[in-house]
């Protein structure tokens, strides 16, 4: 079985629309340090974080969010 990890594009989506980390995290209810943590893959957000920021990013969430790891 293949070790799955959740990759993301949050940081790009985030310049996209020009917000700091701490504007983000203001926007989503969270701390900077957690989209920080997100960003570099350190944590995995919640379901509910997940579909929070692809809102507040306006993308749908398979533009953030995504499953890498080794191919079976």
């Amino acid at each position: 079985m293949s070790k799955a990890k959740l990759g993301n594009r949050l940081k790009v989506a985030r310049a996209e629309k020009n917000l700091s980390q701490e504007e983000l995290a203001r926007l989503v209810g969270v701390t900077r340090q957690t989209i920080s943590s997100v960003e570099t893959g350190q944590y995995c957000p919640s379901a509910l974080l997940a579909f929070l920021l692809a809102q507040k990013l306006e993308k749908p969430i398979t533009d953030l969010f995504f499953i890498e790891g080794d191919e079976p």
